[in-house]
């Protein structure tokens, strides 16, 4: 494996199945164009249909994506120039193990006199609730019932 290939597996940039891309400048064994660079394929499909005048289901074809692929990368490119064809970070994007429901219960153990502290919080929401969390996810959560007026 190329250090090239790991740096785009990293950035998680990695084209599944650069075999797909049957555009002449990938193939002609040109060292610039790399099938595997998913941001070069997505960038010369959009060039291929807003330069070349190519139609969007043969550009499509030609850089073995989909023509749904093709609009969703056209409105990225849109919005966010080159940037926007890089792919977004994996993971969940907000918070799903500190629902609001949650957040009532660890509220109602914080009013407790002494309130327990961080450690003791973990390890009751872990025991109770069955969820494995963070401290910080917790202090996080916990400003964001504040600001939705829910606590005080």
């Amino acid at each position: 494996m190329s250090k090239k290939e790991d740096d785009l597996r990293d950035a998680h940039a990695l084209n599944p199945h650069p075999e797909d891309v049957q555009n002449e400048l990938f193939r002609s064994g040109r060292r610039f164009f790399d099938s595997r660079d998913l941001v070069q394929v997505k960038y010369e499909m959009l060039r291929r249909v807003d330069h070349d005048g190519v139609p969007v289901t043969r550009a499509a074809d030609e850089f073995g994506l989909s023509r749904p692929c093709f609009y969703r990368t056209k409105a990225d490119f849109e919005s966010g120039g080159l940037p926007g064809l890089l792919p977004e970070k994996p993971g969940p994007r907000h918070p799903h193990k500190l629902t609001e429901d949650v957040l009532r219960v660890i509220e109602g153990w914080l009013q407790e006199k002494p309130p327990p502290r961080r450690k003791e919080l973990v390890d009751r929401i872990r025991q109770q609730l069955g969820i494995e969390v963070h401290p910080r996810s917790i202090e996080r959560g916990m400003r964001r019932l504040v600001k939705r007026g829910h606590s005080k």
